[in-house]
């Protein structure tokens, strides 16, 4: 008899709000090719269902999403593919993190709406490391976050807590408690009439759309020929066994 496999994606509503939750805390949210499909697959029932008023996007376990998966990666179109969903769907999605955000994940996290995260959270560009770049993630992170605050944590690595995360746009608000940020915003989208959120909206991620349209192509053909590099295979290699890289001084 075959056990049934767990869902990736939890899911529940409130009020109009659908809560879509992240549930892989045993590989702490890694974006897995299952993971990202199953995702996006919630994200389309979401987009189409008059029911919906907006999505909160968060997560089970200490961490938010722990970046790509090393042992099922998405395809660099699946997870271009993703991001662009967040974007473009027609109710606003805001992210909800109560822990850790590394390497993809920011990407998600950037392609929200709105970000709100509790005090325990914490951030971190950890491409570099692994021997690969933040190609794909650019796309929502560039036209939203201050560029000199991106370039030290994109080349350094560092981790960074949530009052750098406001200050360089990643973040919209933090707090002790998340849901009691996230209240009054909630309360407000459900004030609102759905057509005048959606062309909002629209506004609101014009530029950035433009972004996918414009580069998607040529960073997916970057982060594809990073990650087949003997760098990122040395970089993953020595994650996974715990170790420092072959380049670490």
């Amino acid at each position: 008899m075959t056990t049934p496999t767990a869902p990736l994606i939890g899911r529940g509503r409130t009020r109009g709000i659908e809560t879509l939750s992240l549930d892989s805390p045993g590989t702490r949210n890694a974006l897995s090719a299952a993971l990202v499909a199953a995702l996006a697959a919630a994200l389309t029932e979401c987009g189409e269902d008059p029911g919906v008023r907006a999505v909160v996007l968060t997560h089970t376990g200490s961490t938010f999403s722990a970046g790509a998966d090393l042992r099922d990666p998405p395809s660099p179109q699946a997870l271009t593919g993703l991001l662009r969903q967040v974007v473009a769907l027609p109710k606003p999605v805001l992210a909800r993190v109560t822990g850790h955000v590394r390497a993809g994940g920011l990407g998600l996290l950037a392609a929200c709406d709105i970000a709100v995260a509790s005090h325990r959270a914490t951030f971190a560009f950890t491409e570099v490391r692994i021997g690969v770049a933040p190609a794909v993630i650019s796309l929502p992170l560039l036209p939203r976050t201050d560029p000199r605050a991106l370039a030290r944590h994109y080349l350094t690595g560092e981790r960074f807590d949530t009052a750098e995360a406001v200050r360089t746009g990643l973040l919209t608000a933090a707090g002790d408690d998340a849901d009691a940020v996230l209240e009054p915003m909630l309360d407000g989208l459900r004030r609102s009439a759905p057509e005048a959120l959606a062309a909002t909206k629209g506004l609101l991620t014009a530029k950035v759309l433009e972004t996918f349209d414009r580069d998607a192509a040529g960073l997916t053909a970057l982060s594809a020929r990073l990650f087949a590099s003997a760098q990122a295979r040395e970089g993953m290699t020595a994650f996974l066994e715990r170790r420092d890289a072959e380049w670490v001084l």
